[in-house]
């Protein structure tokens, strides 16, 4: 039986670093490297014609910032995984990446074997983190409900169209309040049910109204 290389994309505005971390997937078995970029907008560009399994997200690049890039490419593509490798330990913007999508965060410093055990983490369905970042999000989730706690899970957007929802509207309904298709909601719905943990809007609406 062919085992198929997981396909990974890069963005990291530094050189050398990029390269360095260019050269890991390039010589770990099991990946293949689909493209590599320097800022969010060439790879807001070339991703979703290459579609990774994973991509290896910079927070603070020139321009459009990392975190927006994570959240747009999440919503054409929810499947696909995103591990933030940074520099930054700040809390918003650790809670603002797990917000958008990213199911991952390491430190830079950790280096490049737990970066990468980072990835062979996430891909086998985990949510790797640095334990410094860890800490911080159990500190914050601690004085929180259950529910609260899944709810922070979910982007800004979510949040609108879950609202939408527990107050009555249908898909169309949310769709021109949101002025977004029709497409563009099921997608969100789809996401909300999966970082809700439910099968139905019922359930999720019941969540939502609980926390």
């Amino acid at each position: 039986m062919t085992i198929t290389n997981k396909l990974i994309c890069i963005v990291e505005d530094k050189n050398d670093l990029r390269e360095g971390m260019n050269l890991m997937i390039e010589m770990t078995n099991g990946y293949e490297l689909g493209g590599s970029y320097a800022n969010a907008e060439e790879a807001m560009e070339k991703i979703p014609g290459i579609v990774p399994d994973a991509v290896l997200m910079d927070i603070n690049l020139p321009g459009i910032s990392g975190i927006r890039c994570v959240n747009a490419l999440k919503t054409m593509f929810p499947k696909m995984l995103f591990l933030m490798c940074t520099a930054y330990e700040d809390n918003e913007k650790i809670f603002d990446s797990l917000k958008a999508g990213a199911s991952g965060y390491i430190l830079k410093t950790e280096g490049p074997s737990k970066i990468m055990q980072a990835l062979d983490e996430m891909i086998a369905g985990g949510s790797p983190m640095s334990s410094s970042i860890a800490r911080k999000v159990v500190a914050s989730f601690g004085s929180m409900g259950e529910e609260n706690v899944l709810i922070e899970t979910l982007s800004d957007r979510e949040k609108m169209v879950l609202n939408l929802l527990a107050k009555g509207l249908i898909g169309k309904e949310v769709a021109d309040q949101l002025q977004i298709s029709g497409g563009t909601v099921r997608k969100h719905v789809q996401n909300i049910y999966k970082k809700l943990q439910v099968n139905t809007r019922v359930e999720a609406v019941n969540l939502y109204l609980k926390r």
